[in-house]
């Protein structure tokens, strides 16, 4: 396959902060690389300075393929807030016109003519990519794509990309979405790349593998070192006359044998302990809430239970923040708010809230003014040589990761989160998923990240929309597979209603002497339906196949995922092809 991209010799570093340092790596035709680095190593510069948008301070050579099409998605989309949803998305361009507003209904973005300030973070997202996706580009390079996107948004791209001959370079911290649309993964480590061919669990055991062998060839130049070491400490008699070599060895050989891999780890087991928690948490009853005439929650009854852990999904602006806002006792404006039913938390009660865009520091203050506990700061992966930086030089996963700190060393006993994944490197991800499931308290999150949710929660509460919502017991994957099924049923349903229907239909002309009456096929249409016959039959043998085979319970998980995706496919193809054949037949 072709090379889109060659990376040669790039280095960037902030004053005495190195972040990479003379690094290259290729990506061919049809890779899906996936970038992981922990947050404040440089991700976003790399994918800058590879975008043109910043420069290798060691110059280096970025070369792309002759013509190739090339779209950056940034973390923050520039956009003028007086444009159209449709204007903003086109870019001055009519190329795509069609294409551009498929992919915005697609997104639910529908209403073209809307202004841009009018929409919300996760909405301007959508118009980010949709914008991205419709200019059929070669490469395209993205920068945490699922940041903000509602988890309908994040399966329409995953599937999008999935499917999708593009190829792609990318940061992210979704871990599913990365397992399913990435062929590749590309890890930068102590300003070092390493590439690995595979899905995100082949990732990490090849990392582990890997850190494993350097660990295990620094323990034989020890072995090495100490033989050497005898040598150096011999008499100087004994000495004298050496090789001068063997001297220059000894001390590479030391400089070797101290660099024993370690992975920095977020270290949480100092503050597991939470407040005591009374037997009341929170009681809701017939608590309805509205907004500017959009009704948010309608007559909500629920008693938030001690140690239970609760998600939350739905569309963004559907009204999650607004519900943790209620349930916390934040404040609203008085003007244009209806708020009926009572709220009542416990006495007990000690919240600690994570807010989606809650960090409010002092962008002058050092980290170690922030927060003054080096033991704690150190456990959050704030090294001794950070303390002394200014919050604003901190990239946003370190300052979420140092916002998160400042909620947790209060010890609350009802942890309410909203969006917590968002900029957190996937090292902190597991760790603070190791903590939640550890955590002696009530916790309500909200949140994009299906991993997430899958690790921590025991129900859902789902948000439809017009304030309704809906307790789901099980987790996001449970929720989903159920959701799958249900719609299955449901087309299925209403194929056997069409087909009732049309033989009623039927069965009427031919009672009235009217059979010449019905449409006749004409000789394409014959041999439509003969092939979609066929087609059927081969395709409800090889899904009754792979059924068989996911039930069997003894694949490995590539293999298993592989089959997993196919059967999709089919079923939907199959979906598809029985709606066509139905309407053939009547």
């Amino acid at each position: 396959m072709a090379s889109y991209l060659q990376i040669e010799n790039i280095s960037k570093a902030y004053g005495p902060k190195v972040l990479f340092e003379h690094i290259g790596f290729n990506i061919n035709e049809g890779d899906k690389f996936a970038l992981i680095a922990p947050n404040g190593t440089g991700k976003t510069s790399l994918l800058r300075i590879i975008a043109g948008k910043d420069k290798s301070d060691s110059g280096g050579r970025i070369m792309f393929l002759k013509d190739i099409k090339i779209a950056f998605l940034e973390q923050e989309y520039d956009f003028d807030p007086e444009n159209s949803i449709a204007d903003q998305a086109l870019g001055g361009s009519t190329e795509y016109r069609q294409k551009i507003r498929e992919i915005l209904t697609d997104f639910h973005l529908g209403d073209f003519g809307k202004k841009m300030k009018e929409l919300s973070g996760g909405e301007v997202k959508r118009v980010a990519i949709a914008q991205m996706l419709a200019s059929g580009s070669d490469l395209y390079i993205m920068d945490e794509p699922t940041n903000h996107l509602d988890l309908e948004a994040i399966e329409y791209l995953e599937n999008f990309l999935s499917k999708s001959r593009c190829t792609l370079l990318m940061v992210t911290h979704d871990r599913y979405f990365l397992d399913k649309v990435c062929n590749t993964i590309m890890e930068m480590d102590h300003g070092q790349i390493f590439t690995y061919r595979g899905n995100y669990q082949n990732y990490l055991a090849k990392r582990q593998e890997r850190i494993d062998n350097r660990n295990s060839e620094t323990d034989k130049v020890r072995n090495i070192l100490r033989r050497e070491l005898e040598w150096m400490h011999s008499t100087p008699q004994a000495r004298t006359g050496k090789a001068q070599y063997r001297i220059n060895a000894f001390y590479e050989l030391q400089d070797r044998a101290e660099q024993t891999y370690t992975t920095k780890q977020l270290d949480l087991g100092d503050m597991q302990g939470a407040s005591r928690l009374g037997s009341k948490i929170i009681d809701c009853k017939d608590v309805s809430f509205s907004y500017g005439g959009d009704c948010l929650l309608s007559h909500f009854t629920y008693n938030f239970q001690r140690f239970e852990k609760v998600g939350i999904i739905g569309r963004n602006g559907i009204g999650k923040t607004t519900f943790l806002n209620l349930i916390a006792g934040s404040d609203f404006p008085e003007e244009g708010c209806t708020l009926t039913g009572k709220i009542e938390r416990g006495e007990s009660l000690k919240i600690g809230y994570y807010h989606q865009s809650g960090m409010q520091f002092d962008e002058d203050q050092t980290v170690l003014e922030t927060v003054n506990d080096t033991h704690l700061l150190n456990q959050f992966l704030f090294p001794h040589d950070m303390l002394g930086n200014k919050i604003g030089r901190l990239s946003g996963g370190e300052k979420r990761r140092l916002y998160l700190l400042t909620i947790l060393m209060k010890q609350p006993n009802l942890m309410i989160m909203d969006e917590p994944t968002n900029d957190l490197d996937i090292v902190t991800l597991d760790i603070l998923e190791e903590y939640l499931q550890d955590f002696k308290g009530t916790m309500i999150i909200v949140s994009h990240d299906r991993h997430f949710l899958d690790r921590l929660v025991d129900h859902l509460f789902i948000f439809c929309g017009d304030g309704v919502v809906k307790d789901f017991i099980g987790d996001y994957s449970e929720y989903s597979a159920f959701l799958k099924d249900y719609e299955a049923k449901q087309r299925s349903k209403a194929r056997m209603e069409a087909k009732a229907i049309s033989q009623d239909n039927a069965s009427e002309r031919h009672q009235d002497g009217n059979e010449n009456s019905q449409r006749k096929l004409s000789f394409k249409e014959k041999r439509e339906l003969e092939r979609l016959e066929t087609e059927l039959e081969s395709l409800n043998r090889e899904k009754a196949e792979l059924e068989k085979a996911m039930n069997g319970g003894s694949l490995p998980y590539e293999k298993l995922a592989q089959i997993s995706s196919r059967f999709t496919e089919i079923s939907a193809s199959i979906d598809e092809k029985e709606t066509r054949w139905l309407e053939l037949q009547v």
